[in-house]
């Protein structure tokens, strides 16, 4: 359980604390799922190096643990399912028990499963949508417990809910329908949540990155982006993983992916941006455009 009362009460005596901590972010309390490994990771190493304090969350602990040591003093890991509601709230108690609020609340954590509708059996759509979909609720749910009453305390305040949705999030895609339609949905989630929180000073934005193609995401061996949309047949002529990162390489004007820097960027940009919620913020190098 998370006592809401020493939440305010901390938060009063944080009021100054981002002006002895120095970056860009200095002094934040950021919680990031999926942070063990690729965006989520990056992500956790640019907004360190910006002066917050991490809690790196992720399924995989001994991963996250690494990674937060890794980072240094200000980071620490937690073992988190969030597609596990309880597990969820779990983690959120355990980043305010260990820092005494909670500032940013990163959703990063994602799966994918490719394949036609004939192909994608049911258990791998749900599996799909509790990750990439219902897991963004349940964390909204829980950080805006904490964060409400860290505005209760100091109504100048402002805190951060952030989706890392996808290109996928704002086209169809083919053959990989789970996956774009639970980022269509987090979009939705997004931009409902904005208008409910905004009263406590909450912005929720999307930063929907194109694709990390020298991500594990994407390079697994077994699992990888490349493999499944090999063997689906998604890229027309294709006989090997080099024809399919040249073929979405080639889908670029910036002609290459995009990296964690990129999306830390846009990251920033939202947090720092005091006027902007309810936005899909696209970071894809010119293949997606707004409309």
């Amino acid at each position: 359980m998370i006592d809401l009362e020493r939440v305010e009460r901390v938060a009063a005596e944080r009021v100054h604390l981002r002006e002895r901590v120095p970056g860009r972010i200095g002094g934040k309390i950021v919680l990031i799922t999926g942070g063990a490994q690729g965006f989520g990771k990056g992500i956790a190493e640019e907004l360190y190096k910006e002066g917050a304090m991490i809690a790196v969350a992720d399924l995989n602990e001994p991963l996250a643990k690494e990674t937060a040591a890794a980072l240094g003093e200000r980071a620490f890991a937690i073992k988190a399912d969030v597609a596990d509601e309880q597990s969820v709230a779990d983690m959120i108690a355990q980043a305010v028990e260990r820092f005494g609020g909670l500032d940013v609340y990163i959703s990063n954590a994602g799966v994918l499963r490719a394949g036609s509708l004939d192909e994608l059996e049911k258990k791998d759509f749900e599996f799909v949508t509790a990750v990439n979909y219902t897991a963004f609720f349940t964390g909204a749910k829980y950080a805006s417990r904490v964060m409400k009453a860290q505005h209760a305390a100091d109504p100048n305040w402002i805190g951060d809910i952030i989706e890392v949705n996808s290109k996928s999030g704002l086209e169809g895609s083919n053959k990989n329908f789970a996956y774009a339609g639970s980022k269509f949905g987090g979009i939705g989630l997004t931009q409902s949540f904005a208008l409910e929180l905004c009263p406590y000073n909450i912005k929720v934005n999307a930063v929907c990155p194109g694709n990390y193609l020298d991500g594990p995401l994407w390079c697994d061996p077994e699992r990888g982006l490349f493999v499944q949309y090999l063997q689906a047949g998604k890229v027309p002529g294709a006989k090997s993983i080099d024809d399919v990162k040249r073929f979405y390489e080639a889908k670029v004007p910036m002609r290459r992916g995009c990296t964690p820097e990129d999306v830390s960027r846009a990251i920033l940009y939202a947090i720092e941006q005091a006027y902007e919620t309810g936005q899909a913020i696209p970071v894809t190098g010119g293949q997606n455009m707004l409309r």
